[in-house]
């Protein structure tokens, strides 16, 4: 298998730290995109820079977006990653640099210089990806693949309304244009994550044995596994990584359906959630790849390589 081209649109965060990790283990990263969403886009650009520098890369980061396209946003996802996205650790001011172009910008160059090549990524709120739709309709058409993180396919949501899910909930109308604008991606759910959480004891023996970024997770993901413990979730739940997981591989993928998928914009208890077409009811186009199980041994596998932990 060639070594993947990714472009990742991320908002650090725990889980997208690692992610982020993974990524540079098992890809070459031509950059990363940054979106306010789990916290604001000052934490959020400035975590990608300090997880940049642990990785001892060069990856370019783009500051995107500092809010939804339309409404402001309702909540954020402090109370799990912690105040500065990154468990309140305190780290020192990083080292690497934020590039001087828009996210948007900066996919749309990337694709039209590498057609066809670049897997794109996405792993925050779509409002970054929305923009560049906007600018220029034909990106899908130089994206070799699109994986996003987002949803909850049966309404089972992590969010204040009952069915939705973080990161589309946070900006609808830029899920709405995306899964509109995008012909084909690949869906990895909030529910999948909870089914495929890795097991505490496990994650802790690798955590043990790992190199420095495993020693820099076990320190910023405290505040999230105590929060999920609190509220009954099991194991170490890793739902960026998951979707990483597919988008460096996909043969990790087990099983998956086809459907049409669209985000309810307008519904009082419902705005944000992600609607299934399960019966193909409504006749329209099947977009969305929806996964539905993993191989959770290759995913274990390239958890621990990015944690030095092998």
């Amino acid at each position: 298998m060639s070594t993947p081209q990714l472009f990742i649109d991320t908002d650090p965060g725990v889980d997208d730290a690692l992610a982020i990790l993974m990524a540079h283990a098992h890809a070459d990263v031509l950059g990363l995109s940054i979106a306010a969403g789990n916290v604001g886009l000052e934490h959020t650009v400035r975590n990608a820079r300090t997880l940049v520098d642990l990785v001892g890369a060069s990856t370019p980061i783009f500051a995107g977006s500092p809010s939804p396209l339309v409404r402001l946003p309702e909540e954020n996802a402090a109370f799990v990653h912690g105040r500065d996205g990154l468990g309140d650790v305190g780290f020192p001011e990083p080292e690497s640099e934020v590039a001087n172009e828009h996210a948007a910008l900066a996919l749309l160059r990337l694709t039209r210089e590498r057609p066809g090549e670049i897997t794109l990524v996405a792993l925050a709120p779509l409002t970054n990806l929305a923009l560049a739709l906007k600018l220029d309709p034909t990106l899908p058409q130089r994206v070799k693949r699109l994986v996003i993180m987002g949803g909850a396919v049966t309404g089972h949501g992590n969010t204040g309304r009952v069915p939705a899910e973080f990161n589309l909930g946070f900006d609808p109308e830029a899920a709405h244009i995306v899964f509109e604008g995008f012909p084909d991606f690949d869906l990895v759910d909030w529910e999948l994550t909870l089914r495929h959480a890795f097991d505490e004891a496990d994650f802790d023996q690798w955590l043990a044995t790992g190199d420095r970024r495993a020693a820099f997770f076990g320190r910023v993901s405290q505040v999230a596994r105590e929060t999920n413990r609190e509220r009954g979730r099991r194991g170490v739940i890793a739902a960026d990584a998951l979707a990483m997981a597919v988008a460096i591989d996909p043969t990790v993928v087990k099983r998956s359906e086809r459907h049409h998928v669209g985000i309810e914009l307008d519904g009082r208890l419902t705005r944000g959630a992600t609607v299934v077409d399960w019966g193909n009811r409504l006749k329209l186009p099947a977009r969305a790849n929806v996964v539905l199980e993993l191989d959770r041994a290759k995913f274990g596998a390239m958890a621990r390589r990015a944690l030095g932990a092998e």
